[in-house]
């Protein structure tokens, strides 16, 4: 028997806190920043993007350090990841816990507590009538690769509605789904077929749907799915028009077509609610998840409706998803989200939007802000009111030079999806740093345009 108590399991109360706010002890990137970059450079594929040159080395709610000292104030918590903050005592206290006791043994062959708990809980708060059947995965994308199989096998029809801009993953069948950008699809078809594209998020993409392809290209009877995100994560952060989801649910229930909701990056938690679907109160058949879920761990689920989940024995499985380990810190997690964090997600997503809602009235090249809770956007302008893609990379690359990480989605939008952990001084401390980027940029533009 393992005693947990002993000195090889790491202790965090032995930890250096770290502070909370950014600390900068070297120019960046620092020596040992760049060695790593160099090495990753020679040996890791070309694909991985990259805004800045952060090279991490531990974190801590919502700081994070690099190999070189320097303290960042993370407002992308690993890409709407890392929900309960870096290394929250209690996740890391299950983790150690669980994997001392069994780190594998594949659920979809075999049965272990962890894997049956968590798949309680999330039956237990899903936004269905009458509970849930669960089916782990390890990501988003391969929980709506799973979600494209359930709704075909279910149906008996082949055909899926997708939306422009919406991001599902990059393996096959989520790429198929994936209509964000280009480059993400270039070069690699022939995709999976039967996927139809709309815009999203108005009522006259659905009246499109409807009125001109209903009719002409798509039969409604042989549509097995329409997939939509609930807020649109990488294609810009983009809240839907009010109507818009209940419509979409009238559509499904009128043809006996399946809703399947991705709520890989809106989901637990972070707009206020475990699912932002329930922000409309529309009911979907089908609910795919992942990032927060653990709280760092690779760990994603299919949720649905109990009478969907009918697939035989051997249909579809999986390795890894569901892996005791990753198990315990989502159990860990949900938890956590009940207790308090989805009610700091709405209270500092309010004030977050507030105070970038007064940096859009002081510099023009900021859109109002949008989302809900800690899933936020603006975009960045130029002086006619178009995208401006270039300004938004370089308020990237300023931001982190201060200490802040920023990443961007959409045209040009910069999201802001930090821990829910995250603190009103924290809140304050990142509109400054990009309130003195939006101010420094000004006044440079200002010189160059005196010809100073």
């Amino acid at each position: 028997m393992v005693d947990l108590s002993q000195s090889n399991i790491i202790s965090l109360k032995s930890r250096v806190a770290l502070p909370r706010v950014p600390h900068l002890v070297t120019s960046l990137p620092g020596s040992r920043a760049k060695e790593i970059v160099e090495r990753d450079r020679a040996v890791t594929s070309c694909s991985y993007t990259r805004d800045y040159p952060l090279v991490v080395n531990r974190g801590e709610g919502c700081m994070v350090e690099d190999v070189d000292g320097n303290v960042f104030l993370d407002m992308t918590a690993g890409i709407a990841v890392t929900a309960t903050g870096h290394a929250y005592p209690e996740v890391v206290q299950a983790i150690q816990q669980q994997a001392a006791k069994l780190v594998h043994m594949s659920g979809t062959d075999f049965y272990y507590e962890p894997m049956v708990e968590l798949a309680e809980k999330l039956a237990d708060c899903a936004p269905f009538p009458n509970s849930a059947r669960v089916f782990f995965t390890n990501s988003g994308a391969e929980s709506n690769e799973g979600a494209i199989k359930l709704a075909r096998y279910y149906t008996g029809r082949s055909l899926i509605v997708a939306f422009l801009g919406g991001f599902h993953g990059r393996t096959y069948g989520a790429m198929s789904l994936t209509g964000s950008k280009v480059v993400q699809r270039a070069n690699f078809g022939p995709l999976v077929p039967g996927v139809t594209h709309i815009p999203y998020g108005s009522h006259a993409s659905l009246d499109y749907l409807e009125k001109q392809l209903f009719p002409t290209m798509l039969p409604p009877k042989e549509i097995a799915a329409i997939v939509v995100e609930a807020i649109q994560g990488e294609g810009g952060y983009i809240v839907p028009e009010d109507g818009f989801l209940q419509r979409i649910r009238q559509i499904c229930d009128h043809h006996g077509i399946l809703m399947v909701v991705d709520e890989v990056q809106s989901g637990m938690g972070r707009t206020g609610r475990l699912f932002a679907i329930e922000h409309w109160d529309v009911m979907p058949d089908i609910i795919t998840t992942a990032k927060g879920i653990a709280s760092g761990l690779p760990l994603g689920a299919i949720l649905s409706r109990p009478e969907i989940m009918t697939w035989q024995p051997g249909s579809h499985a999986t390795t890894f998803g569901g892996n005791p380990v990753a198990c315990a810190a989502a159990i860990v997690t949900l938890r956590l989200l009940s207790s308090g964090l989805m009610a700091n997600a709405t209270n500092m997503g309010a004030l977050l939007q507030k105070g970038l809602r007064r940096l859009s009235q002081q510099f023009p090249q900021v859109s109002p802000p949008r989302g809900k809770g800690l899933m936020v956007a603006v975009d960045l302008l130029d002086n006619q009111g178009q995208f401006d893609s270039q300004l938004r990379d370089f308020i990237l690359q300023e931001a982190f030079l201060r200490g802040l990480l920023l990443l961007g989605c959409g045209k040009a939008a910069i999201r802001f999806c930090p821990p829910l952990v995250i603190d009103s001084d924290q809140i304050q401390t990142a509109l400054e740093i990009l309130s003195e980027v939006l101010t420094t940029r000004r006044n440079s533009s200002s010189v160059h345009t005196m010809g100073i």
